[in-house]
């Protein structure tokens, strides 16, 4: 019986989600091996884009991957976007938008959303814009699915482009009080 490992990370911005480089054109790109030791074989359950950040589940276990990327298992994630965001575009949020992903209009399903007021304390990040660019306002966006930076499209289709995407929960899995980098190995998910 093969004895798989799990893992919860919280990934930081600017890293791949993957432990080899295997793109001729996209040379030093950091990747989650430099993080920290993991058994060979570990490999991370979805994705988060190279400018995401937040909850990232690892492990040796394919069917585990599997399951946790399935429509069953929801994924939380707070948005900063550029804005105050309206009601109207909350509420439209919630009832799905039409996105492209690689080049086809996807309607994404119906999804939660909130308005998170205060904002969130994350630790502060670089590359983000300057406040004298006008307001910015968080919300709280739960899928089941995943498409290719589907949040993402999912604001900007509403006139609220992202600035900070930061994935807080997975199923019951939550990043609770870890910090870009941290990771601890879990019995299961």
């Amino acid at each position: 019986m093969v004895n798989h490992r799990h893992f919860i990370l919280y990934k930081p911005f600017g890293y791949l989600s993957q432990f080899v480089n295997n793109q001729t054109k996209r040379k030093n790109k950091k990747l989650l091996g430099e993080l920290g030791e993991f058994p060979e074989g570990t490999m991370s359950i979805g994705r988060l884009d190279e400018s995401s950040e937040g909850l990232l589940l690892l492990t040796t276990d394919g069917k585990v991957s599997a399951h946790v990327t399935s429509s069953k298992v929801e994924k939380e994630y707070h948005v900063q976007v550029d804005g105050r965001i309206s009601d109207q575009a909350i509420e439209t949020l919630r009832k799905g938008v039409v996105v492209n992903v690689h080049g086809q209009l996807h309607a994404t399903a119906p999804c939660l959303v909130e308005s998170l007021v205060p904002a969130p304390q994350f630790p502060p990040r670089e590359k983000l814009r300057h406040e004298r660019h006008g307001p910015t306002s968080w919300i709280s966006v739960t899928i089941r699915e995943g498409k290719f930076r589907q949040v993402r499209k999912m604001t900007a289709v509403v006139g609220f482009p992202t600035l900070r995407l930061v994935r807080v929960r997975i199923g019951t899995v939550q990043l609770d009080k870890m910090t870009p980098g941290d990771f601890r190995e879990v019995r299961e998910f």
